[in-house]
């Protein structure tokens, strides 16, 4: 008689722990469901070429940017080591969150100083729900800083002053291959000719195919609506190869766009492309990330 009692009181401590399993389980699935998937890593680095992506630094992230543009002129005399010109920009780039990233930086050729705030307003959901891609807020500035402007403009710290407005729209279509479009506002103070306008409107294209687990071939173009008057503006476009060697981000590309910072970029490359000097160039961008959070890193 007292084994039976045994077993009937196995038998319902069974039941009931199969029953509070089976609730705790739909708890589990109910609130995995209630999470939301985001897509992850749609372009991996913060620039496709020499633009923007959507993406974002983590929070507590610091970038050292370097940027380098190599080419060649048509004039006839000795050529230096490599190329004949070179520009540089260097920069700073910080995640003061997770969806809200800045940078400052300065570039040699053009005389610029400019900086830029970006928001992930809106991120890819993964797992069928929310949004079907990303968008980005991106607002930079940058400042004219050369001694020398053509006597007809006045100059004026606000004359030196241009601005970027950009949405960033962009989508991981597969595990290999995403796209963006980029809506461009462009408002640049130095005025060059009456004819020419100071606002200007543009719309970039870019694109990743990712080749292996660290590197992707790139690519991008820029479209102007209401280009410069006063001589001769081509779209910036760009071709490379994008390598990811653990904290250290390189790119390589082939491009008409000798300037990097976005106001003139898109508004005055002068060269269209082609393999005629000094049409090409050669690009090398590199970044090095440093993690001010330990933990950051091994996420």
């Amino acid at each position: 008689m007292k084994a039976k009692k045994i077993i009937l009181y196995l038998i319902c401590v069974c039941a009931a722990n199969t029953m509070v399993g089976q609730d705790l389980l739909g708890i589990l699935d109910k609130e995995h469901q209630d999470t939301p998937q985001y897509t992850q890593a749609t372009f991996k680095f913060t620039r496709i070429a020499f633009g923007h992506s959507i993406e974002t630094r983590k929070k507590g992230i610091l970038d050292v940017f370097v940027a380098n543009r190599f080419w060649n002129t048509p004039a006839d005399r000795a050529q230096s080591f490599a190329a004949d010109r070179l520009s540089t920009r260097i920069a700073l780039e910080y995640g003061i969150s997770d969806r809200l990233s800045m940078g400052f930086g300065g570039t040699t050729y053009d005389g610029l100083f400019d900086g830029y705030l970006k928001y992930k307003l809106i991120r890819q959901r993964s797992d069928g729900g929310g949004s079907p891609f990303s968008v980005t807020l991106f607002q930079g500035s940058s400042y004219f800083s050369e001694g020398v402007v053509p006597p007809t403009i006045q100059d004026d710290f606000s004359n030196r002053l241009s601005f970027t407005t950009q949405l960033l729209i962009g989508k991981k279509i597969s595990p290999n291959f995403s796209l963006q479009i980029a809506p461009s506002f462009i408002h640049r103070g130095l005025e060059y000719s009456p004819e020419d306008p100071q606002s200007h409107f543009a719309i970039g294209f870019g694109g990743r195919y990712k080749l292996g687990n660290h590197v992707s071939v790139v690519s991008e173009y820029y479209y102007t609506a209401n280009p410069i008057e006063s001589f001769d503006t081509y779209g910036p476009f760009a071709l490379g190869v994008n390598w990811e060697i653990g904290d250290v981000m390189l790119q390589f590309m082939l491009t008409n766009a000798v300037r990097m910072v976005e106001d003139s970029f898109i508004t005055q490359t002068r060269h269209n492309f082609n393999f005629r000097n000094p049409n090409l160039n050669f690009g090398f961008n590199m970044t090095y990330v440093l993690h001010f959070k330990r933990h950051l890193k091994n996420k």
